[in-house]
């Protein structure tokens, strides 16, 4: 008989790596622009060492304090996956630690998003792959279940679904749909070359703030 939220589903669709690729040098808060600013996650889930996270989300709800499936989502991830584990925002017990990692990156796991706490932070920190989390805590977790693995999860109000491709920096992490990908990479160039062009504008005092009273003058702003 069937164990009611305890599910894996082996297999996905992932978006093509090339795509993926071209959301490397944009920042997430471009990204985030070209998506009318949702889907975003701020950076209490913060980044714990200094590397861009970008790939597919491999998505794994866990119970809280409880890391089974985020064994089992390691052991099936292919090179290239970024594991995103909602661990209920639970600070009690780490989800993961050195000896994980040291298996993730034998797998070549592109990085961790983990809703959650971890451990080992020294180790962690220095490693090769982005991890981002809540925080850290000496106590480890239980190996129990229940759990899921390539389901729909939500973090911090932020849906995201298997193969939906996840951005990080140190402002946070966006999450882009899969049918949002061409769309969304058009908006954010754009958005990042207008850019280019503001900062030479204000590099050479040439930056025009007509626009902000054209705003406050549409709005019927009062000055006194």
């Amino acid at each position: 008989m069937h164990n009611t939220g305890f599910q894996i589903k082996r297999f996905f669709e992932r978006p093509k790596k090339k795509l993926i690729e071209e959301f490397r040098e944009l920042p997430s808060a471009n990204i985030g622009d070209g998506i009318n600013r949702q889907f975003c996650i701020n950076n209490k889930i913060r980044p714990l060492n200094h590397h861009k996270l970008v790939g597919p989300a491999l998505t794994v709800n866990l119970r809280t304090c409880d890391n089974l499936l985020l064994y089992k989502a390691i052991d099936m991830a292919l090179p290239g996956d970024i594991i995103v584990v909602n661990g209920q925002s639970g600070d009690n017990n780490a989800l993961m630690g050195e000896l994980m990692l040291r298996w993730a990156e034998r797998k070549k796991v592109s990085g961790f998003i983990i809703n959650g706490f971890i451990r080992d932070l020294d180790f962690l920190e220095k490693s090769s792959i982005p991890i981002y989390a809540l925080g850290a805590t000496p106590a480890g977790p239980f190996k129990d279940g229940p759990g899921e693995i390539n389901f729909p999860i939500a973090i911090e109000n932020v849906v995201i679904n298997p193969g939906d491709i996840v951005i990080g920096d140190h402002d946070g992490i966006v999450v882009v749909r899969q049918n949002d990908i061409e769309n969304t990479l058009k908006k954010a160039r754009l958005i990042t070359e207008k850019e280019k062009e503001i900062k030479y504008l204000i590099d050479n005092d040439e930056w025009s703030m007509s626009w902000v009273d054209k705003k406050l003058n549409d709005n019927g702003c009062l000055y006194l």
